[in-house]
C-alpha cells in the first residue's frame, strides 16, 4: 500500500475500529500525521507569532480531527497481529508502555483469518492478492 492510498483508507475508515490493517497502511498514516503536525505547527508560529509558545489553533484543530482515525488505525493494526485494540491503553504507562506498543504495532500480521476478520488484501473485487506487508 502506498502513502496516498494509506491516508485515504484511514480517513475513509474514520472511526472504524473493526477489521484489520496491514503494517504499510498504519505506518504511512503515522508518517502523514507527523508531517502534517509539523506543517500545522509552522503555520501556527507564522500566524500567532511568539515562537509557538502560546495558543496553537491549527495544531489543536488538526489533533482533534485526527484523534479518532489514528486510534481506529491503531486498533485495526493491533487486530492484524491478533491483539485487541484495548492494548492501545498500554501507552499510558510511561516509556515502557510506548516501547511495548511500538513493538506490537511493528510486528507482522497473522496470516489467514483471525478473531478480527480475514487477512487484509489488495486488489479489485474478487481478487485475492497476497498481503502487501509480506514482501
Amino acid at each position: 500500500m502506498d502513502f496516498t492510498t494509506a491516508v485515504k483508507t484511514c480517513f475513509n475508515k474514520y472511526a472504524t475500529f473493526s477489521g484489520r490493517a496491514v503494517r504499510s497502511e498504519y505506518w504511512w498514516f503515522v508518517l502523514f500525521l507527523i508531517i502534517a503536525n509539523i506543517v500545522a505547527s509552522v503555520l501556527d508560529m507564522a500566524i500567532m507569532g511568539n515562537g509557538g509558545m502560546g495558543f496553537q489553533p491549527i495544531s489543536t484543530i488538526f489533533a482533534l480531527a485526527t484523534l479518532l482515525p489514528s486510534l481506529a488505525a491503531g486498533a485495526r493494526r493491533l487486530h492484524d497481529t491478533g491483539r485487541t485494540g484495548w492494548w492501545l491503553l498500554i501507552a499510558f504507562i510511561p516509556i515502557l508502555g510506548a516501547i511495548i506498543l511500538i513493538w506490537f504495532l511493528a510486528q507482522r500480521g497473522e496470516d489467514g483469518t483471525n478473531a478480527y476478520g480475514p487477512a487484509p488484501t489488495t486488489g479489485g473485487a474478487g481478487t485475492s492478492i497476497p498481503r502487501v506487508d509480506r514482501q
